[in-house]
């Protein structure tokens, strides 16, 4: 559909959305022109109303689908019709009827900081190269909370040693400069002499395979999820899970929100707020065991 392509171009090229948000919408739009064609017979953007789209997100959510994912696909047709009444496509846009269902509140799952200590200090890394990634790969996602795209991302370049710090490039195609602590310089210097020797490394990126090729977005969670299976019993084991440890550790420590917040690269403190609740946990837990109670 002429529309959908044309929208998508726009929000690669002149919005610069990322290519994992541009690759999101453009299956959302899919998917949702994939069902009017299906049940209704409409192959085209302009000639639908709310209740086309209600119906839709109705499927969604009797395929058990949670809040979050659908106001996602709400938020894909929004930007969608927007566009298409910047063009003067449309009239009116569908969406305005349309309500967002609410989001279960779920605080963001993370590792304690003994665990994380047991990790670090205790767990076995393989003594060679791939060892030595994989090190990298938990010590860069711990200590700056970057998301695994950002990690993925880095270059030679990304690694400034004068400035004790690393540039990552984020959402929206916005940098920002992460602080670095003095042993995890030394690694990635050390992680650089051994890289430089290996073959297929006529690229710019940091992490790469024993083969000398780029890491994958699946090669980075497979190596967070073995790891933290051997030292935590989280559901949940993932490359965000480290960067949610990042945040509630700096929190619980006394870190500034605001500061936390543009380490993360969040583009309110909203975002960033989340990681308030296990504070107060902690708060209420130091409160409960502290206070000499009468």
């Amino acid at each position: 559909m002429q529309h959908v392509s044309d929208f998508i171009g726009y929000i690669g090229h002149e919005k610069r959305y990322s290519l994992n948000t541009v690759q999101a919408y453009l299956r959302d739009l899919e998917q949702f022109f994939l069902y009017l064609k299906s049940i209704y017979d409409i192959d085209s953007a302009t000639s639908i109303s709310h209740l086309e789209i209600r119906s839709w997100l109705a499927s969604l959510k009797e395929n058990k689908l949670e809040s979050k994912s659908i106001n996602r696909k709400i938020s894909t047709l929004k930007s969608f019709y927007k566009y298409l009444l910047k063009k003067e496509l449309i009239e009116s846009s569908p969406m305005s009827k349309i309500i967002s269902p609410k989001n279960a509140k779920r605080l963001p799952a993370f590792v304690n900081e003994r665990n994380m200590n047991v990790l670090l200090t205790e767990i076995y890394f393989p003594d060679d190269f791939t060892g030595q990634t994989e090190r990298l790969i938990i010590e860069l996602l711990y200590q700056t909370g970057m998301r695994r795209s950002e990690l993925t991302g880095l270059t030679i370049h990304s690694f400034l040693p004068s400035q004790k710090a690393i540039k990552v490039l984020g959402k929206g195609n916005k940098e920002r400069i992460l602080p670095l602590l003095p042993e995890l310089i030394e690694s990635i210097q050390d992680y650089m002499k051994e890289r430089d020797q290996l073959e297929n490394t006529n690229h710019d990126f940091l992490l790469v395979l024993k083969n000398g090729k780029p890491l994958y977005a699946k090669y980075v969670y497979k190596v967070v999820h073995t790891y933290l299976s051997q030292t935590t019993t989280l559901s949940k084991r993932s490359p965000h899970v480290l960067r949610h440890t990042f945040a509630t550790h700096l929190l619980n420590n006394g870190a500034d929100l605001n500061a936390v917040k543009e380490l993360l690269g969040h583009a309110n403190l909203t975002a960033t707020q989340i990681y308030t609740h296990n504070t107060i946990d902690k708060l209420k837990d130091i409160h409960k065991k502290a206070h000499p109670k009468p």
